[in-house]
């Protein structure tokens, strides 16, 4: 199980938005990492993860969700290697049963490799999530000091 804790963004109706906090990829290298180098490119633009309670939360308040790691596994597998897969499938098939030349063969793996990508996209859209509610943190009010105490 994988573990998050969000914080409560906005609220429409029994629906929460939720935000992580920004962690940075790796702090060991000082920004000198692809990574780091990424990141600047892409921007950092906070997503929101829309959550339906049972019990009522407000804005401000944290919650800690818990996610099944197999989910990530099957996430993982027809993203990366479905294309690779048919990719080098359709390359061989043109190399070795139509005798085409390399040029074609190319065209081939290139065309086993964006088939593979659209079909990913779609198998990926039928995976659920079992996401869990973990605990609801009660908010806390800031301490401070007053003058005289």
């Amino acid at each position: 199980m994988i573990e998050q804790t969000l914080t409560v963004v906005a609220i429409e109706g029994s629906t929460a938005h939720l935000e992580a906090q920004q962690k940075k990829a790796c702090e060991g290298c000082n920004g000198r990492c692809g990574s780091q180098v990424f990141a600047k490119l892409f921007g950092s633009d906070k997503k929101t993860f829309p959550y339906q309670f049972d019990t009522p939360v407000e804005v401000g308040q944290k919650v800690t969700l818990s996610l099944d790691d197999s989910h990530l596994v099957k996430h993982a597998f027809a993203v990366y290697m479905l294309p690779l897969f048919l990719g080098l499938t359709f390359a061989f098939i043109s190399a070795e049963l139509l005798l085409l030349a390399q040029g074609w063969q190319i065209v081939f793996a290139a065309l086993g490799g964006i088939g593979g990508y659209f079909l990913a996209k779609s198998k990926v859209k039928t995976l659920r999530h079992d996401i869990k509610v973990i605990k609801i943190h009660p908010i806390s009010l800031p301490l401070t000091q007053i003058d005289g105490d």
